[in-house]
């Protein structure tokens, strides 16, 4: 057990909320996700305190960087639109030196065999969707495709979404995949994405549901976002439901990416004959699941964070030009066995547009084989939080297991 000299939290009271334990020694913490996090421990069935992890930061409803366990009731936003987003890595048997001197066309190759981003013109088919997908992924919809239709069957809505034209591809944004190198120069796949758009779409249509159904109780709510849905209610079994298939959806969206890449590589000239799955992880980090802390069964939202219990392997990346890190969890109950999802960001989308340059991202990430140009400006390294200090506010929730670092990163 963590006692609270042990602890690296700082602790956050507010009139009329529960407690907020927050691990922010030595990174920015914005008035904003202060103000968020005040609005969520106010809601009436918090279980013992709200946790914010180092890389907290403003999000739409609560704080990405939050870890909400409640009493008998769900918040849709909470657990936002891109449900089961999180990461997959997997360790193999090529070092640095199997690889080439120029990792563009091992990029290129990647790139090449996962959809990825997103079409500026949306009247043809999406460049980030299938055209003819393979075998596999045909097969892997096979076995999600029943509990799509019984949630659709319930909520019409949701049908058009896509779907298996997305099931094993990347999206944009902050999604990427990664070819790493460890301490020991030691190769590694890392990749990032969640539900895609059928996440996005059940996401949405329970949160604004959440909204109709408590439009009578709305002046009482501290912030409209944070609409919920108690055990017992109408809606609150389908969203259950449908959270966890799209959860399963985003599990299995990185399992079918990681096999692509896998070939990818594993088909280009002169690498020799590799293995892979020495060390694999396959986690989420935003996402809603029951658990047990404290004697009592809550359900616990991640919403930007990964679940560490003690022995638990977990993935926490950098950005496109920083350190990544696979950890070992400790179980500290304080944090309910969770640590950060990344480095979180530092700067707005719109800020970092505005106060960087495509040269400053070139020296950012003059090491690694990535896109230079000004559509991944938002993305640079600079616009996150400095990810050693993210790691050293969090030494008490986990131990770094590896360190990678990037040498090519596909972004969307």
């Amino acid at each position: 057990m963590h006692s609270e000299s042990e602890s690296n939290y700082v602790l956050l009271q507010h009139e009329g909320a529960a407690p907020i334990k927050a691990w922010v020694r030595g990174v920015p913490f914005d008035e904003g996700s202060r103000q968020q996090l005040a609005n969520v421990a106010r809601l009436p069935f918090i279980h013992k305190w709200v946790a914010a992890m180092p890389d907290v930061h403003f999000g739409i409803g609560a704080t990405v960087g939050s870890v909400i366990p409640t009493h008998k009731a769900i918040i849709p936003a909470a657990v936002g639109v891109d449900i089961g987003c999180g990461m997959m890595a997997t360790q193999t048997t090529l070092t640095a030196n199997d690889l080439p001197d120029d990792l563009k066309q091992m990029r290129f190759e990647i790139e090449r065999a996962v959809p990825h981003g997103m079409s500026k013109n949306r009247g043809g088919r999406d460049k980030g969707s299938w055209h003819d997908a393979p075998a596999r992924v045909e097969r892997a919809w096979s076995e999600l495709e029943g509990g799509h239709a019984d949630i659709v069957s319930k909520h019409r809505a949701i049908k058009n979404a896509n779907t298996f034209n997305q099931l094993g591809t990347l999206g944009g944004g902050n999604h990427f995949i990664e070819v790493c190198l460890d301490e020991a120069d030691r190769v590694w796949f890392l990749l990032h994405s969640g539900s895609r758009g059928i996440g996005n779409k059940i996401g949405s249509y329970f949160i604004e549901l959440a909204k109709k159904d408590m439009e009578r109780h709305m002046a009482s709510l501290p912030h409209r976002d944070l609409a919920y849905f108690e055990e017992g209610a109408e809606h609150f079994v389908d969203y259950v439901e449908a959270v966890s298939w799209a959860q399963r959806f985003a599990q299995v969206n990185r399992e079918l990416m990681m096999q692509a890449v896998i070939e990818a590589v594993r088909d280009l000239p002169g690498l020799p004959r590799f293995q892979h799955g020495i060390v694999a992880v396959n986690c989420h980090h935003n996402y809603v699941q029951r658990e047990r802390h404290y004697g009592e069964d809550v359900f616990v939202t991640r919403k930007g964070a990964v679940r560490a219990g003690a022995g638990e392997l977990g993935i926490i990346p950098g950005s496109m030009g920083a350190r990544s890190f696979i950890v070992r969890g400790k179980g500290n109950p304080e944090s309910f066995e969770s640590c950060s999802h990344g480095a979180g960001r530092a700067h707005s989308r719109t800020a970092a547009r505005s106060m960087f340059s495509i040269d400053d991202h070139r020296r950012a990430t003059s090491h690694v084989e990535c896109r230079k140009d000004s559509d991944v400006i938002d993305e640079t390294p600079a616009a996150y939080k400095p990810i050693d200090a993210v790691m050293e506010a969090q030494k008490d929730l986990v131990d770094v297991v590896h360190t990678l670092r990037q040498v090519v990163c596909v972004k969307g």
